[in-house]
């Protein structure tokens, strides 16, 4: 996809303050540090549209950002070991839930994970979840230049197992090299275009 625009819209933490439902919406999940924010500044060409942090669980809002006028890319809070108060971390769950189930211009979600790692009981509940709600998944396996091509095939394998998916579903992605960035937004634009997103 050519990017010709991309801004931030909003950070909302219910319903009400979400932006009009008007745009397909793509939404980006994976657990705290797994490189969402590095993954949609790819995608855009931006270096800084979304802000990065070294420090896990920085987005704690859900982040609404609108590219080319028409499609709304929206980065969710992330899960797992994020150093915060434990009152935060509980509204995570019931905030993300409530927007997945829904939200109805979401035609599916970009599930990040660390192909350095096995999938946790996290990435197979919100997997389920999605499945639950009809909403399409696309799982991106992220910092893939820190294995070598060996290692990344043994690896995807192994997650792709874990997962009960196909290898080939599975892509494989570097924000230090963009490898993968074409293949996600060929999966979007197909998912776009397809009025369900399933």
């Amino acid at each position: 996809m050519k990017i010709i625009s991309a801004e931030f819209v909003t950070s909302a933490v219910k319903p009400a303050q979400y932006p009009a439902p008007e745009f397909p919406e793509i939404a980006f999940a994976g657990r705290s540090n797994v490189g969402k924010s590095s993954l949609i500044n790819t995608l855009v060409n931006r270096k800084r549209l979304v802000k990065t942090s070294t420090t896990p669980g920085r987005t704690q809002l859900i982040n609404f950002f609108i590219i080319n006028a028409g499609l709304m890319l929206v980065d969710l809070p992330g899960y797992g070991y994020a150093k915060v108060p434990a009152a935060v971390k509980k509204q995570w769950g019931p905030m993300i839930e409530t927007y997945l189930s829904g939200r109805p211009s979401l035609k599916a979600v970009v599930l990040l994970m660390d192909l350095r790692r096995t999938p946790g009981i996290e990435e197979l509940a919100f997997m389920d979840w999605l499945q639950q709600y009809g909403v399409a998944s696309v799982p991106v396996l992220t910092k893939a230049d820190k294995l070598s091509k060996t290692e990344q095939i043994k690896q995807r394998k192994r997650i792709a197992e874990a997962l009960e998916r196909t290898v080939e579903s599975l892509i494989l992605f570097s924000a230090k090299t963009g490898m993968g960035r074409e293949t996600i937004w060929r999966q979007l634009e197909d998912l776009i275009g397809n009025k369900n997103g399933s």
